[in-house]
C-alpha cells in the first residue's frame, strides 16, 4: 500500500527542501500518494469527509511541513483540529480509524541541530518540541514513529545537503 504524504507548506513554490522531497517523492508513484493541503485548499476550507477517507485508505501517514515559530503550520493544526473527530478517530462509537496506522512527520527546520537541544540556544530538542504531536497520535492509536527533520534550511542549505536529505528521506519512509 502507497504511503500518504500530507504536505503542509504555505509557500511551497519558494521552498527548497520541502520542494525538492517532493520531486524525490515523484520519483515513486507506485510507492507515494503525494497531498499538498494547500493546493488543494486555496481558501483553506477542509472537506473533512474526503480528508478522512484518503487518511483511512493508507496504512502509512507522514506530515511534511516547515517548522517555524517552534511549531507546525496553523494550517496542520487545523486540519487536525477539523479531521480528527470524536467517533472517528477517537472516543465513542466507530472511532480510532487510524488505529495501527504508521504515522510519522518530515520536518525541514531553518534552525541548527545544536540549537535544538538542552544546552543549545533554545533549550529543547525537536523531538521535545513535536511531544504534542506524539501524544495526539498516541490518542487516536495510531503508531507514531521518529520524526525525520533536515536541521540549519536557514544557515546550512548547500546543494549537498539537500540532495543526501532527500535520499535520506525516501529511506526514511521505506524503513516506516
Amino acid at each position: 500500500m502507497k504511503t500518504l504524504v500530507i504536505v503542509i507548506h504555505p509557500d511551497l513554490e519558494n521552498s527548497v527542501i520541502n520542494k525538492r522531497w517532493i520531486e524525490e517523492l515523484n520519483k515513486y508513484p507506485e510507492k507515494y500518494t503525494i497531498h499538498d493541503l494547500h493546493a488543494l485548499y486555496p481558501d483553506e476550507q477542509i472537506d473533512v469527509a474526503h480528508e478522512q477517507e484518503l487518511v483511512a485508505a493508507h496504512d502509512k501517514i507522514i506530515f511534511q511541513f516547515p517548522f517555524y515559530w517552534f511549531n507546525c503550520p496553523p494550517f496542520l493544526k487545523r486540519w487536525l483540529d477539523l479531521v480528527l473527530t470524536h467517533g472517528w478517530a477517537y472516543g465513542k462509537g466507530s472511532g480510532y480509524k487510524l488505529a495501527g496506522k504508521k504515522i510519522a512527520l518530515g520536518i525541514a527546520a531553518g534552525i541548527n541541530e545544536e540549537d535544538y537541544h538542552s544546552e543549545g540556544r533554545y533549550k529543547y530538542t525537536l523531538k521535545e518540541l513535536t511531544a504534542p504531536f506524539e501524544v495526539t497520535f498516541d490518542y487516536i492509536k495510531a503508531d507514531y514513529k521518529p520524526l525525520f527533520a533536515f536541521y540549519g534550511a536557514e544557515h546550512d542549505a548547500t546543494e549537498a545537503r539537500i540532495e543526501e536529505s532527500a535520499k535520506d528521506y525516501i529511506s526514511f519512509l521505506g524503513g516506516m
